[in-house]
């Protein structure tokens, strides 16, 4: 049997450059990234003033957010293969243009219907932004250089979610909604203009049909399940759209994992969770994304009912995990490099359980300069964790199944996430409706623990060894192949292991 072979191009800038492809990438991964990250958490704080200037109610005014959140994932499926058929530059740029175009979209929206809609052509934008620009970068960056990308990781995943409510609330109270959308046209126009001049192509060939089968299966799976996640703890599991939205997503999902093993070239490449450090990075991405997402959920509203605090202090309570999250990607330059994946990633995780547990006991959460303490203390460990895991998850992926191998990990993560809210919100329902004390949310909290726990044991998995060097590297100035190699997708290449 075989294999039609994959078609690789990579071709220089059409226009004269100084600008080396590896900072050309940063900066376009680093523009888009941050517009994303923000526009996940901006416009949280404005909804009721869009629900007031539209004359509806703020339940009618959440579907701005619904839309966002599930066109995004309707995107994820399908980033992958696009990025391999047409082009990782192409798709990045369209998909960075669209959403540019968008965000002026919604901010000159005069109806709820127009602003949802174009809300919604920004989440699929920002689905196949998110993995097209991580292949982006990890095909331009070998393994033993990726330590240095830590700081450019944390910056749109970290620092940007975070300064999300306090910027749209700041732009609301100041100027107005539209402008939350605004903000973006700038940015992103620059960006698709330095991405045009300065980012090479990488179109890595698809060897069979597209997989209509899981495309049909897949995407409305994931789409109708992260539905329910995201709003069965707010709306009751027994609502007929959310219980039946998840119903039918594990169904189709269920499916989907069939339907993907048994295909010879899937949508999602299930095979690859397989590999020992892949599979092993993608189980610790939904414990990780579950107890971090699980814990930001929950925290909060155990803030309030033990100090009887405000919402805004409550939000605001959460910001030094922020912090501690920067000053994790410079824990893992330093630390990853020299002791490897494994030494940095187990004590991490294990930290990280004690501090979430110690957010838990009784008079921890009364204490409000304790909690700052804790918040940091989990941006900090927990952040050197998921930023090992996402470096260490890659090492042993071949560029050819750079795309989908990135669009299966931001899946997962993506659930993770939404299971983790789902998880802390069923044990405090759990408790009954005339729970008002902070006990609910004290177990809850717990749960996040020991969610992070268990992804220490999964840990141990994760390769010793720090990434070495290939053998040899022929880099110009520019950090460009040597012509005579080829471009198999990243700045050096190492021999391909049989």
């Amino acid at each position: 049997m075989t294999t039609a072979p994959t078609r690789t191009r990579q071709s220089r800038p059409s226009r004269p450059s100084r600008l080396s492809p590896k900072t050309a990438v940063i900066l376009v991964y680093t523009a888009a990234m941050c517009m994303n990250g923000l526009d996940s958490t901006i416009v949280n704080p404005a909804l009721f003033t869009i629900a007031g200037d539209f004359g509806r109610p703020v339940s009618a005014a959440n579907t701005v957010e619904t839309a966002f959140l599930v066109a995004l994932a309707l995107a994820l499926p399908v980033a992958g293969w696009l990025g391999d058929r047409f082009g990782t530059k192409r798709v990045f740029l369209g998909a960075l243009a669209v959403f540019t175009t968008a965000s002026a979209a919604c901010g000159l929206a005069h109806g709820l219907p127009a602003l949802v809609v174009a809300r919604a052509v920004q989440g699929l934008a920002g689905g196949l932004l998110t993995p097209v620009g991580m292949t982006l970068l990890f095909r331009a960056f070998p393994p033993h250089e990726r330590a240095k990308l830590s700081k450019v990781l944390i910056v749109p995943t970290a620092l940007m979610p975070a300064l999300g409510p306090p910027l749209g609330g700041f732009l609301t109270q100041h100027l107005s909604w539209h402008w939350l959308f605004f903000v973006n046209v700038p940015i992103g126009a620059a960006a698709v203009l330095l991405g045009v001049i300065g980012l090479r192509e990488h179109v890595e060939g698809v060897p069979g049909p597209f997989d209509r089968a899981g495309f049909w299966l897949a995407t409305p799976g994931l789409g109708l399940l992260t539905y329910a996640l995201g709003f069965g703890p707010s709306q009751g599991w027994t609502r007929p759209a959310v219980a039946v939205s998840a119903v039918l997503g594990v169904l189709l999902l269920a499916a989907a994992v069939v339907h993907q093993l048994r295909t010879p070239e899937p949508l999602l490449k299930l095979r690859l969770l397989a590999g020992r450090a892949y599979g092993t990075a993608s189980t610790l991405a939904v414990l990780t994304a579950a107890g971090l997402m699980g814990v930001l959920f929950v925290f909060p509203l155990l803030y309030q009912a033990a100090l009887g605090a405000s919402a805004l202090d409550a939000g605001l309570s959460v910001f030094p995990e922020a912090v501690g999250l920067m000053l994790a990607s410079q824990a893992v330059d330093r630390l990853l490099p020299r002791i490897g994946p494994r030494r940095l990633a187990v004590p991490a995780l294990l930290l990280a359980a004690v501090v979430f547990a110690a957010l838990a006991v009784p008079g921890a959460a009364g204490n409000a300069w304790l909690v700052r303490g804790l918040m940091f203390a989990i941006g900090l460990v927990l952040g050197t964790a998921v930023l090992t895991v996402q470096l260490a998850g890659f090492e042993d992926i071949a560029p050819p199944d750079m795309g989908r191998a990135m669009g299966l990990f931001q899946i997962l993560r993506t659930l993770g996430g939404a299971l983790g809210i789902a998880v802390c919100a069923g044990v405090i329902g759990g408790h009954g409706t005339d729970a008002t004390g902070p006990g609910p949310y004290r177990a809850a909290v717990w749960v996040t623990a020991a969610l992070v726990a268990v992804g220490a044991l999964a840990a141990l998995r994760l390769p010793k060894d720090p990434p070495q060097p290939p053998p040899f590297e022929d880099e110009d100035e520019d950090g460009n192949d040597g012509e005579s190699r080829g471009s198999g997708g990243g700045a050096c290449e190492a021999p391909v292991k049989g």
